[in-house]
Protein backbone atom coordinates (compact mmCIF):
# COMPACT_ATOMS: atom_id res chain seq x y z
CA UNK A 1 0.00 0.00 0.00
CA UNK A 2 1.26 3.47 -0.95
CA UNK A 3 0.47 6.58 0.69
CA UNK A 4 1.07 9.47 -1.95
CA UNK A 5 1.62 13.33 -1.68
CA UNK A 6 -1.41 14.43 -3.44
CA UNK A 7 0.40 17.56 -4.51
CA UNK A 8 3.49 15.45 -6.22
CA UNK A 9 1.30 12.83 -7.79
CA UNK A 10 2.97 11.49 -11.44
CA UNK A 11 6.09 13.01 -11.08
CA UNK A 12 8.43 10.36 -9.94
CA UNK A 13 12.18 10.70 -9.62
CA UNK A 14 14.52 7.50 -9.06
CA UNK A 15 17.17 10.16 -7.44
CA UNK A 16 14.64 11.52 -5.10
CA UNK A 17 11.12 10.18 -4.62
CA UNK A 18 9.22 12.16 -2.08
CA UNK A 19 5.86 11.60 -3.58
CA UNK A 20 5.55 8.69 -1.76
CA UNK A 21 4.85 9.70 1.63
CA UNK A 22 4.40 6.09 3.14
CA UNK A 23 5.32 2.53 1.75
CA UNK A 24 3.32 -0.14 3.66
CA UNK A 25 4.55 -3.68 2.20
CA UNK A 26 2.39 -6.41 2.34
CA UNK A 27 -0.49 -4.70 3.96
CA UNK A 28 -2.72 -5.95 1.39
CA UNK A 29 -2.00 -9.06 -0.12
CA UNK A 30 -3.85 -10.92 -2.73
CA UNK A 31 -4.74 -7.66 -4.50
CA UNK A 32 -6.38 -5.10 -4.28
CA UNK A 33 -9.94 -3.77 -6.41
CA UNK A 34 -11.76 -2.39 -3.89
CA UNK A 35 -11.69 1.52 -2.25
CA UNK A 36 -11.38 2.34 1.45
CA UNK A 37 -12.98 3.86 3.78
CA UNK A 38 -12.33 6.50 6.33
CA UNK A 39 -13.70 7.04 9.40
CA UNK A 40 -12.20 8.40 12.85
CA UNK A 41 -8.37 8.33 12.29
CA UNK A 42 -8.77 4.76 10.62
CA UNK A 43 -9.04 3.49 7.17
CA UNK A 44 -10.58 0.23 6.31
CA UNK A 45 -9.54 -1.93 3.44
CA UNK A 46 -10.96 -5.42 2.19
CA UNK A 47 -8.10 -7.31 -0.37
CA UNK A 48 -8.60 -10.04 -1.71
CA UNK A 49 -8.94 -13.88 0.34
CA UNK A 50 -8.00 -11.11 3.26
CA UNK A 51 -10.12 -10.11 6.34
CA UNK A 52 -11.49 -6.60 5.92
CA UNK A 53 -9.00 -4.66 7.69
CA UNK A 54 -8.60 -1.33 10.17
CA UNK A 55 -4.86 0.80 9.73
CA UNK A 56 -5.05 3.27 12.35
CA UNK A 57 -3.73 6.93 11.71
CA UNK A 58 -1.23 7.99 13.80
CA UNK A 59 1.80 11.08 13.65
CA UNK A 60 0.21 11.32 10.28
CA UNK A 61 0.83 8.12 9.06
CA UNK A 62 -1.00 4.27 8.99
CA UNK A 63 0.11 1.88 11.32
CA UNK A 64 2.16 -0.50 9.90
CA UNK A 65 -0.36 -3.63 10.90
CA UNK A 66 -4.09 -2.93 11.29
CA UNK A 67 -5.51 -2.48 14.55
CA UNK A 68 -8.54 -4.84 13.97
CA UNK A 69 -9.72 -7.41 11.91
CA UNK A 70 -12.86 -9.11 10.45
CA UNK A 71 -13.19 -12.48 11.47
CA UNK A 72 -14.01 -13.81 8.20
CA UNK A 73 -12.56 -13.07 4.63
CA UNK A 74 -13.79 -12.29 1.41
CA UNK A 75 -13.09 -13.48 -1.66
CA UNK A 76 -12.70 -11.61 -5.34
CA UNK A 77 -13.01 -8.83 -5.45
CA UNK A 78 -12.57 -8.29 -2.05
CA UNK A 79 -14.73 -5.62 -0.38
CA UNK A 80 -15.76 -2.36 -0.70
CA UNK A 81 -16.53 -0.74 2.70
CA UNK A 82 -19.30 1.59 3.45
CA UNK A 83 -19.66 3.70 6.62
CA UNK A 84 -22.32 4.63 8.75
CA UNK A 85 -22.49 6.86 12.08
CA UNK A 86 -23.96 9.78 14.25
CA UNK A 87 -20.77 11.94 13.33
CA UNK A 88 -18.07 10.40 14.74
CA UNK A 89 -19.48 8.13 17.10
CA UNK A 90 -21.40 5.01 16.77
CA UNK A 91 -19.86 3.75 13.31
CA UNK A 92 -20.85 0.84 11.59
CA UNK A 93 -18.54 -0.62 9.01
CA UNK A 94 -20.63 -2.16 6.34
CA UNK A 95 -19.35 -4.67 3.72
CA UNK A 96 -20.07 -7.09 0.96
CA UNK A 97 -19.04 -10.49 0.89
CA UNK A 98 -19.53 -11.86 -2.74
CA UNK A 99 -20.08 -15.24 -3.97
CA UNK A 100 -22.93 -17.91 -3.71
CA UNK A 101 -26.19 -16.00 -2.01
CA UNK A 102 -23.26 -12.83 -1.09
CA UNK A 103 -23.81 -11.39 2.29
CA UNK A 104 -24.04 -8.29 3.92
CA UNK A 105 -22.07 -7.43 7.04
CA UNK A 106 -22.15 -4.94 9.69
CA UNK A 107 -19.12 -4.49 12.12
CA UNK A 108 -18.30 -2.11 15.08
CA UNK A 109 -15.95 0.45 13.38
CA UNK A 110 -13.80 0.32 16.80
CA UNK A 111 -13.24 -3.58 16.28
CA UNK A 112 -14.05 -4.71 13.37
CA UNK A 113 -14.11 -8.19 15.45
CA UNK A 114 -17.74 -7.61 16.13
CA UNK A 115 -20.11 -8.34 13.75
CA UNK A 116 -22.90 -6.50 14.38
CA UNK A 117 -25.12 -7.99 11.51
CA UNK A 118 -24.89 -9.96 8.74
CA UNK A 119 -27.89 -11.17 6.18
CA UNK A 120 -27.95 -14.73 6.73
CA UNK A 121 -28.67 -14.17 10.30
CA UNK A 122 -32.47 -13.60 9.51
CA UNK A 123 -34.71 -17.16 9.33
CA UNK A 124 -36.03 -18.24 6.83
CA UNK A 125 -33.36 -16.58 4.22
CA UNK A 126 -35.20 -13.23 4.74
CA UNK A 127 -32.39 -10.77 4.28
CA UNK A 128 -30.61 -12.49 1.56
CA UNK A 129 -30.58 -10.62 -2.03
CA UNK A 130 -30.61 -11.58 -5.30
CA UNK A 131 -27.80 -12.13 -7.94
CA UNK A 132 -25.37 -11.18 -5.04
CA UNK A 133 -22.71 -13.90 -6.77
CA UNK A 134 -22.27 -11.26 -9.16
CA UNK A 135 -22.01 -7.77 -7.01
CA UNK A 136 -18.66 -7.88 -8.37
CA UNK A 137 -17.34 -3.99 -7.28
CA UNK A 138 -20.13 -2.95 -5.74
CA UNK A 139 -19.81 0.29 -4.02
CA UNK A 140 -22.94 0.43 -1.29
CA UNK A 141 -24.88 3.43 -0.74
CA UNK A 142 -26.12 4.14 2.86
CA UNK A 143 -28.76 6.94 3.41
CA UNK A 144 -31.67 8.10 5.25
CA UNK A 145 -31.51 4.77 7.48
CA UNK A 146 -31.07 2.32 4.61
CA UNK A 147 -28.61 0.42 2.46
CA UNK A 148 -28.78 0.02 -0.61
CA UNK A 149 -26.98 -2.52 -2.77
CA UNK A 150 -26.70 -2.67 -6.53
CA UNK A 151 -27.40 -6.10 -8.55
CA UNK A 152 -26.97 -7.06 -11.96
CA UNK A 153 -31.32 -7.13 -12.07
CA UNK A 154 -32.01 -5.00 -9.12
CA UNK A 155 -31.85 -2.76 -6.47
CA UNK A 156 -31.79 -4.14 -2.63
CA UNK A 157 -32.75 -2.07 0.13
CA UNK A 158 -31.80 -2.98 3.60
CA UNK A 159 -33.18 -1.15 6.61
CA UNK A 160 -35.42 -1.40 9.64
CA UNK A 161 -39.21 -3.25 9.00
CA UNK A 162 -41.94 -1.29 9.46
Amino acid sequence: MYIVNRDQMGKFNTSNDTAIYQELDGALPGGVWAMPAYFNKAVYHGSVGQPLKAFTIANAKLQATPTSKSPGTFGYPGTTPSISANGNTNGIVWAIENGGTGVLHAYDATNLGTELYNSNQATGGRDQFPDSGNCKFVTPLIGNGKFFVGTPTSVVVFGLLP
